[in-house]
């Protein structure tokens, strides 16, 4: 199936989303990579209030290339990071926020069961970076510059941002997790 997502996210929005289901995006979504998910996370501790909203929202494991102008920032290049490097911040950050979606490459590790009933994993082809910049329409604002470009938080509003595949779906199904299984498995019966 196939579908098209306007931000920000209810949890009605991804409910029906099967894993292997094919997504669009438009409206805002905000990248994090590493360092800002650790800053989110410290803030939670302190007790501090995030600059911007996680409800609803599409957080994209991106590093992006931005270049100044005279009119605000363009986005050179935004294709997705590995989102791996976030599987351990992630279930904390989602029992504080309500996140709806998180679009990266390569799956994540021991994350499903924290999506259930919360949030979807959406994978999207990596190499397509300048595809990706091609689909971001405005650079809205950004957040925490002092951690690098790109480990900032920028707030991004797109349009039909996909195609993205439902890796991890609120049902807990992982696209990921079958491929490596039945690969292993493969491996084992190749050592025999």
């Amino acid at each position: 199936m196939e579908y098209h997502l306007q931000t920000p996210l209810k949890f009605e929005d991804i409910e029906k989303l099967n894993a292997g289901d094919i997504v669009y995006i438009s409206g805002e979504i905000l990248t994090a990579r590493d360092e800002a998910h650790a800053r989110i996370l410290e803030m939670e501790e302190r007790g501090e209030e995030l600059p911007f909203s996680l409800e609803g929202a599409v957080i994209y494991h991106c590093g992006p290339l931005m270049q100044q102008t005279e009119s605000g920032w363009k986005v050179i290049s935004a294709g997705p990071t590995t989102s791996g490097r976030m599987s351990k911040m992630t279930p904390p950050l989602l029992k504080t926020h309500k996140v709806r979606a998180i679009i990266g490459k390569g799956g994540m590790k021991n994350v499903a069961d924290s999506l259930k009933s919360c949030c979807v994993y959406l994978a999207y082809t990596g190499g397509c970076a300048a595809l990706a910049a091609e689909l971001i329409k405005d650079v809205k604002t950004v957040h925490w510059p002092d951690l690098g470009m790109p480990e900032a938080v920028w707030i991004l509003r797109v349009e039909k941002f996909g195609p993205l595949i439902v890796g991890i779906d609120a049902k807990g199904k992982d696209i990921f997790s079958e491929v490596r299984e039945k690969a292993e498995k493969a491996l084992e019966e190749l050592q025999k």
